[in-house]
């Protein structure tokens, strides 16, 4: 008499398959904390190697005060509340893995935690001002001295995400309008959209195919439906998260192939593309061609009007919307901003902002400056209310990389309460400015390789940076 094999009940089987998640999950954290102390390590070095050049080398204060990689950081004398809105969904890192069984394309998701290390940068990369560090720096670093008296910075822990799944350097991410889903595209002709929180259901997560590098992304402002998707052959694609297909597919026309940006109106059922006459590669990004500004009819999915904008005007790279959507802010290779009103169609102002191309461009939070980001590392905030005057201003080095810069816009992302500045940056670290004193600056945790897309988080203290390593993270500010 033969013995058959008895099958594994149900629930061990599930159990099993448990253990071998956590198993995989703190395998994954494991390698992940020892990039992390190797990357750290190799900053170490680079840190040492630059200190002692300008031990060497300096002759003035000013050299001493440059740091590592990028401009000095330095802290107010304000001590503002940073976060007044943060709740204890902060603390909150994703449990489990949620897969999308009908997709191809599989998405991992690791918690990574960063060890509470000393910051190998020394005091002349991130720079206490005279008055010292305020309560609200003390959140994210401790302090100690060295040997030789001096002050030295260290990063605490930050509750983080990573998210991996594309096969090259990440162009943009975007949260969605709640800030419950995530798209991240990539030059592999890839989107992605995903949730970081495990008590939001997956069922959204999607891999999206698109055949050319994704240029631009934009949500639909008033709900969590409609994702806008511009590419480097002139297609824009809508996705509707809801089916899982894409339920509108355009053209520009053949003279202006390359889809910088796309924004959705806050109000009206409309987009507004901006499209060049050549694609971002070997040349920098001053060198993108021409303009064409297209407004699209969301229900009818037509072309509604063509903004003005002169003969032969140069790129558009950067758009946003006001709040209440009649006014659009455009900016363009040759350092202009322009101001159009919506319901005329029309330009009503503009003026020149910067020397070099304007990369990035945002309404501040109360709609009375205007942030732009120039391809040279220079950051202004215009008033609107007094044109032409600059409110705050910051240069950096950190992301002003010639290298960078051909393959690659940096932008730029404001916090909820219009505080933060977020910017991309060719180093491995991304700097966060406090605008207009508001209490201290800090760095993101390093990515492998440059940041090349950021994002904030609509209402919490969370943002996105992803990476030409082909990941994206999410992080908590504690």
């Amino acid at each position: 008499m033969s013995l058959t094999k008895a099958r594994l009940p149900a629930l061990l089987k599930i159990s099993s398959e448990k253990n071998t998640i956590s198993s995989l999950k703190k395998d994954n954290k494991r390698l992940n904390q020892k990039l992390l102390q190797l990357q750290a390590l190799l900053e170490e070095k680079e840190a040492q190697l630059g200190l002692s050049k300008r031990s060497n080398g300096a002759t003035n204060s000013s050299i001493l005060s440059s740091g590592i990689g990028g401009e000095n950081l330095h802290p107010s004398t304000s001590s503002e509340d940073m976060f007044p809105h943060a709740t204890s969904h902060l603390g909150r890192i994703a449990q489990s893995e949620e897969r999308d069984a009908a997709e191809s394309a599989k998405f991992v998701s690791a918690r990574v935690e960063s060890s509470s290390r000393q910051d190998l940068y020394s005091a002349s990369s991130l720079h206490p001002s005279s008055s010292g560090i305020d309560d609200t720096a003390q959140k994210f670093y401790g302090s100690h001295f060295d040997d030789t008296g001096r002050e030295m910075l260290r990063e605490e822990e930050f509750p983080e995400e990573t998210f991996l799944g594309h096969t090259n350097p990440i162009t943009r991410c975007r949260f969605s309008a709640s800030g419950n889903n995530i798209a991240s595209a990539s030059v592999d002709g890839t989107v992605r959209i995903w949730t970081y929180d495990s008590l939001i259901p997956a069922s959204r997560n999607a891999t999206i195919y698109c055949g050319a590098e994704i240029m631009s992304l934009d949500w639909e402002c008033k709900s969590d439906r409609l994702l806008l998707i511009g590419t480097a052959d002139g297609g824009i694609k809508a996705w509707n998260v809801d089916a899982k297909r894409v339920v509108c597919d355009l053209s520009t026309t053949d003279a202006f192939p390359s889809v910088l940006d796309l924004k959705c109106s806050p109000v009206e059922p409309i987009f507004v593309s901006a499209a060049s006459s050549r694609r971002l590669g070997s040349n920098s990004i001053d060198s993108l061609g021409y303009a064409s500004l297209t407004v699209w009819n969301m229900k009818t999915w037509k072309v509604m009007t063509v903004l003005p904008l002169g003969e032969d005007p140069p790129a558009i790279t950067s758009l946003c919307f006001n709040h209440n959507g009649k006014i659009l802010a455009a900016s363009a290779t040759d350092g202009m901003i322009h101001m159009f009103d919506m319901s005329a169609g029309l330009q009503i102002t503009g003026w020149p902002a910067h020397d070099s191309a304007i990369s990035s461009l945002l309404f501040g939070p109360d709609e009375t400056s205007i942030f732009s980001l120039g391809s040279d590392g220079k950051i202004f905030e215009w008033s609107l209310q007094n044109q032409g005057r600059v409110l705050w201003s910051k240069t950096s080095s950190w992301f002003s990389d010639s290298e960078t810069t051909k393959y690659c816009r940096h932008e730029m992302a404001l916090d909820a309460n219009g505080r933060q500045l977020l910017v991309t940056s060719g180093s491995l670290r991304a700097p966060i400015y406090q605008v207009q004193g508001h209490s201290n600056g800090f760095r993101t945790l390093p990515h492998s390789a440059a940041i090349t897309t950021v994002d904030w988080h609509p209402t919490l203290p969370i943002f996105l940076t992803g990476s030409a390593d082909n990941s994206v993270r999410v992080t908590s500010i504690p």
